[in-house]
């Protein structure tokens, strides 16, 4: 069985607006939602460089049970979700009376942890820790959460795989509906951005220190790059079979037609070209399309010198003879991490329908590895029917996505 897969809702919570339309103009524009956060240099960071995303007011939306066992990024997932329905056409009582699946990326979830801990270590009395902190705490925290919200009664799970976590819960969501195990499910990522998480990062040395300037600070495939911002928020993507989507009379967004993985099998963070190629191959493969094919490359270019480099070798070797248009949204919106793979997708499918391609803010300067590639510089009017997306994260998981356009 090979059913296809088509998006029929998509919402966005991110550091370039809070909803599709506020997300679509920042694109189109080319703007930053990178800032300062001054409490990470009191906290000890190096570097106080972040996305700057607005925490949702859920009072009025939600009870307050509910919302006691909602971490920062459960929030975030939250509303990206109730857009993504909505677009979708789903309402509640779809829901109570339909099969829904949920596969959500998330690889952290840090800020109940450590002020729970805090509390153990002052008060030594487990009984001051609040009821929700357990739901808040556990990586599937985001899937727990919403398939309650929601009444998801179908496949339910979280995929922790770094920063590649959000495409490949759409990619294996595509899987899901492809085998006919489900006709819909709810896929994407959700990543915290409070100054607990990144601490250990920070520690790294890879987050950029170009302070002065923060709106210039991230730089993917720049010569001048010095490092990631981090950042974050939730995308969300409803996923359906496409008879089933046609049934119901549903808008179609675009088609999830390839899905592609690997691993480096080597260093926990060393970046591969090899492994990149493989990925970016593959999803090619399922989709059944060539190099020539595809319209538009969403980098994962995050703005470090040594990633970046590999995956310009990788971008080379595929699409370099092409001249593929090719950017990495990340110089807008810093890494948003666990859920970068999929609101990138979601990104995508903005470009897409607006007939544009958004700019790799701050590409000034080609190096070695990046001076063969058509790297859009400043935003691009035209027509985009296929995307290939990559996500790439530590420990080597590599996921590339190539989504198209569906032709009614």
């Amino acid at each position: 069985m090979n059913r296809r897969v088509v998006i029929t809702g998509m919402g966005i919570w991110s550091c370039l607006g809070k909803n599709l339309d506020e997300v679509r103009q920042s694109l189109y524009e080319g703007r930053s939602g990178i800032g300062i956060e001054p409490e990470r240099k009191d906290y000890g960071y190096q570097s106080t460089l972040t996305g700057i995303v607005e925490r949702p007011v859920l009072k009025g939306l939600l009870d307050r049970r509910i919302r006691t066992g909602m971490s920062e990024e459960s929030e975030y997932a939250y509303m990206a979700s109730r857009e993504a329905f909505a677009l979708a056409g789903i309402d509640e009582d779809y829901l109570l009376h339909n099969e829904v699946g949920i596969l959500m990326g998330n690889d952290s979830s840090a800020k109940a942890v450590v002020e729970s801990s805090r509390i153990m270590e002052e008060k030594r009395d487990s009984a001051l820790l609040g009821s929700g902190w357990i739901f808040q705490s556990m990586n599937s925290t985001v899937n727990m959460n919403l398939s309650t919200i929601f009444h998801l009664r179908g496949i339910n799970f979280t995929v922790s795989a770094a920063c590649a976590s959000g495409s490949h819960a759409i990619g294996v969501g595509a899987m899901f509906i492809r085998q006919g195990w489900q006709d819909m499910v709810l896929c994407g990522g959700a990543q915290e951005v409070n100054y607990y998480s990144m601490a250990s990062f920070d520690a790294l040395g890879a987050f950029s220190k170009r302070m002065d300037e923060p709106t210039k600070a991230s730089r993917p495939f720049d010569r001048d790059r010095d490092g990631l911002i981090p950042s974050g928020g939730a995308a969300a993507l409803v996923l359906e079979e496409y008879e089933h989507a046609v049934k119901r009379g549903a808008t179609i967004l675009g088609e999830v037609c390839g899905y592609g993985f690997s691993s480096n099998g080597g260093g926990i963070s060393q970046a591969s070209d090899a492994g990149s190629i493989l990925a970016m191959q593959r999803a090619l493969d399922d989709a059944q399309m060539a190099v020539k094919d595809i319209d538009y490359v969403n980098a994962h270019a995050t703005s470090t010198p040594q990633g970046d480099a590999f995956e310009a070798r990788a971008l080379n070797h595929l699409f370099g003879p092409s001249h593929t248009p090719i950017s990495s949204t990340k110089g807008m919106t810093g890494h948003e991490c666990w859920m970068a793979g999929a609101s990138e997708a979601v990104y995508s499918l903005l470009m897409m329908h607006g007939g544009f391609i958004a700019p790799n803010l701050n590409f000034e300067h080609p190096d070695a590895d990046s001076e063969g590639l058509n790297i859009v510089a400043h935003t691009l009017e035209g027509k985009v029917d296929t995307v290939l997306s990559n996500s790439f994260g530590f420990g080597g998981t590599n996921s590339a996505l190539v989504l198209k356009r569906v032709k009614n």
